[in-house]
Formats: C-alpha cells, structure tokens, sequence
C-alpha cells in the first residue's frame, strides 16, 4: 500500500512539474509575441514619421516638419500595420520560424499593406499638392515601402536569429516524444540528442506498440507505456513534439498513430520509410542528417485562422454590450421561475482534447442529474417552464460568448461534449475525436442541420454534419452557418 502511494505521489509530481514546465512555456510564447507586436507597432510609427519628413523634403520639395496630427496618424497607422501583420500569420508560432521565411512573408504582407494605404491615403491625401505627377506617386510609393519593409525585416531577422541561437544552445526546447522502440526510434534519438547544435528537441520519453515490448531506451529515455494510452499521454505531459519512428513490420499502425496525434496541438514528424503510409499533407524538412516528415493537418489558411478569431472577438464584445438588457430580462425570468443559480457551468472537452468550463443560462431545476449525467429530451420533466423557452430559442446559449471572448470556443464549431458521453461515442464512433482538431462552437453545421441530440444514436448521426463542416472549414462558411443559426432562433426551430 505504502509502495503504490509512494508511486502516485511520484506521478503527480511528475505531471505537476509537466504542467509547471508547460505553463512556463505558454508564458515565454506570450512574451515572444508581445515582444513581435510591440517591435511592429513601435517601428511602423517611427517609419511613418520618418516617411512624412522624406516625402516633403525630397519628393515634395517643402519644408520638412510634424503636425501634431502626423503623431496621431502614426499611432493609428501602427495599430493598422499590427491587424495586418496578424492576419497574414505573422504572430503564429514565434520559435518556429525560419529567417528566411519570415522575410519573405515581411515583403508580401507589407507589399499589400503598402497597397491599401497607397490607394485609401496617399491618392487623396496628393490631391491637395499642386503639380502633384505621376512621378511623385511612384516616388511615394516605393519610399514607403522600402522603410516599412526594411525596418520590420530587419528587427524580425534579429529577433528570429536570437531565438534559433538559444533553441541551438538548448536554452529553449520543445517536450518531445518518440513513438517506437525499435532500431530506427532508437538511432533517431540518438541523432538528434547527440547533435552539436539542437534542433529543440527536448526528449521526455517513448511509447510503444505493446506495454511490455523489448527496448533500446533503457536507462535513456522513460517508458511511458503503449500508443493506446497515447492520447492521454500527451496531453497530460504537455508534449509539443511527436515523432514516429515505427519498424518497417509495424508501418500499418501508422494510419491510427497520426489519428490521434492530431486530435492534439502536437507537432507531427515521422521517419522517411513510412512516407507512403501517411495520408494527407506533408512537408519534406531536412534537419541536418536527420530528414522527417512533417505532417500538416492544417485545415485552414493562414488569414482565415486569424479572421475567424478577430470575428469571434468582435462579434463576442458586440453581443455582450448589446445583449445586455435580454440578459437583464432572462436573470429575473429565471430567478422568479425556479430556485437556483441563474447561470450554470458543467465541465466539458475542448480543443486537443482539454477540458474547460463552459456557460449557459440554467434551463433544468436544481440538482436535475442527481442521478449521473443524462442527455435532456424533448418532453424532459427536469426542465423548467422558462427553460423550455430558452431552449427552443436556443437563448440559454447566450452567455458561451464570454467562453468565445476567453478562447476556450469559437462562434462557429462542433457543440463540445461531456467526457462521459464521448466516452461513449468513440467506443462506436472513434472518428469523433477529429473535432478535437478545432475549437468547439456557440453554433455548428450539426445543431443547424440536426438539432440537439436526446441520446448518443442522435449524437452520432450529428457527427456526420460536424465531420463534414471539419473537411470543408472556411471563413465563408462560418458566416452561412451563422446565417441560418439566427434563422432557426426567430423560427423556434430549436428543442
């Protein structure tokens, strides 16, 4: 007995040092992209100015000087040059990031940047200016953007290049996992780990197709059992890494590997000889003798990522502020109707697979699953009579926009679940773990096309509508989805 709590006294430890390490991580992330923002917005308000003294003295032929207003204008320009720069991506992944890459990106995205304010500002603003040429709008044109580009790409390349070299000093690292035990696992690990100059692989340990399997980790790395605990393995030891190094023999188990990987955040890679197994999208990356191929279950672009979340912000702000007096109404509704808290939390599973807390207006009595977790039916007698009113309008929604406005969902996604329901569908539907790839939703295909669902043979014939709306994600998509969600509301086509 001793010897078993002396073990899960360890293991908490362990996952508590694990969740420590990850936190630290997710804080160090932050700061890089705050470091990102602040280095953009400082630079395009000094370049602004700097480009308002050139363009009167050389192009213009006019005394040089500053406005008050010109301070003004360079703030507001520096805000207009961080919503840019954001949705290209360029805040996405601050320690993965190649010089090169990120200079290229610079030029395009301060190119159509250039472009809009050429054609929104710089045509108006020259209409005032006698004998104003199309010389001058070239002049003006180019000036620009030779000192917004420059200046960006230059602080970038410093920034990336300070961040590579203490990824290769092993000042920063990436938790990783290896996936195989075998002749391969073991020669890629011993590759990587005795490299010179890192590559951000910090190694945690392995998995293997069986518990008990022979290895060649011993004494090297921790055995953290099979890859049918994968899932939870991850998860629970914050892995950011995966690498899939199976035998030649055991290449079918590769299919259901990936499955799960990418239901998390991880970052995917798998050795060379298992190219033609992968279904999907793959980048070829060389890493100094030590090829892998990356998998990218990138769904959608780059901008699309960072529309959809500026929209969900935005919509989230708007509909607090304006949805303030129906909130007001439904708080007194439902305190006269019934005993209990107005509003109701219940823990459910989220994107990579991680719980969270998510909001609703109560719409049952209180202690209505006394008895364990029930799915609510049509005719429920645990629901109230001003909670069958807001379901039907699908009002008891209404507060998850404080789950949008904190990240834990998006407007649009799959409805997110209880653990003990998925527990359930994935022994007769293990597909449905894919909607872990993305943030869970307000609003989805599934509700608009099935509704809610009373058991789990609904839950899974519901699936097939957020599986589809997973393969087809785009922002366009999002915006019809919501259409028809406030179509559906002024029907009452809700249950």
């Amino acid at each position: 007995m001793n010897v078993e709590g002396s073990i899960s006294g360890r293991r908490r430890k362990i996952r508590a040092k694990a969740r420590s390490n990850w936190l630290w991580s997710q804080q160090r992330k932050r700061a890089k992209i705050l470091l990102y923002l602040s280095s953009d917005w400082v630079i395009s308000i000094i370049v602004w100015l700097a480009f308002v003294l050139i363009r009167r003295e050389v192009i213009e032929w006019r005394e040089p000087h500053l406005e008050p207003q010109q301070f003004l204008n360079a703030g507001v320009i520096g805000i207009y040059w961080i919503i840019v720069y954001a949705i290209s991506g360029s805040y996405r992944k601050p320690f993965r990031r190649s010089r090169l890459q990120e200079v290229l990106q610079t030029f395009r995205t301060t190119l159509i940047g250039v472009l809009i304010i050429f054609f929104t500002i710089f045509l108006d603003d020259a209409a005032d200016i006698p004998n104003y040429s199309q010389h001058h709008y070239h002049w003006t044109l180019s000036t620009y953007m030779a000192l917004q580009f420059f200046a960006i790409a230059i602080v970038r390349f410093i920034i990336t290049t300070n961040t590579q070299v203490r990824i290769r000093n092993r000042k920063i690292g990436f938790p990783t996992l290896i996936v195989g035990c075998g002749p391969q696992a073991f020669n890629i690990y011993e590759e990587l780990h005795s490299m010179r100059r890192s590559l951000g692989y910090d190694f945690k340990g392995f998995v293997s197709l069986e518990d008990h399997k022979e290895n060649l980790f011993l004494g090297k790395l921790k055995h953290f059992g099979s890859t049918q605990k994968l899932f939870d393995i991850i998860l629970n030891r914050h892995i950011e890494e995966v690498i899939i190094a199976l035998e030649k023999g055991e290449s079918d188990q590769i299919g259901s590997i990936i499955e799960i990987c990418e239901q998390t955040n991880t970052h995917i890679k798998v050795v060379p000889d298992v190219y033609d197994y992968i279904v999907g999208s793959v980048k070829v990356s060389h890493i100094l003798g030590a090829p892998l191929i990356e998998v990218f279950p990138q769904i959608m672009k780059s901008w699309e990522v960072v529309a959809k979340r500026l929209f969900d912000l935005a919509f989230s702000i708007f509909a607090l502020i304006i949805l303030g007096p129906i909130y007001g109404i439904l708080t007194l509704c439902i305190k006269l109707d019934s005993k209990g808290p107005v509003l109701y939390k219940q823990e459910r599973i989220g994107k990579g697979g991680k719980p969270f807390y998510i909001f609703k207006f109560r719409s049952m009595y209180v202690d209505a699953e006394k008895m364990g977790p029930q799915l609510s039916s049509k005719d429920d007698p645990r629901i109230t009579k001003v909670g069958k009113i807001l379901r039907k309008l699908r009002l008891d929604e209404l507060p998850q926009f404080w789950n949008v406005l904190i990240g834990d969902m998006s407007i649009v996604g799959p409805r997110p679940e209880r653990k003990h329901f998925i527990d359930q569908i994935v022994k007769r539907a293990p597909h449905y773990r894919h909607l872990h790839k993305i943030k869970p939703g307000i609003t989805s295909w599934g509700q608009v096309k099935y509704g809610y669902a009373e058991n789990v043979d609904q839950m899974i014939r519901r699936l097939q509508f957020d599986i589809l709306y997973l393969e087809n994600m785009s922002f366009s998509l999002d915006l019809r989805i919501i259409l028809y969600t406030v179509i559906v509301m002024l029907e009452g086509r809700g249950k």
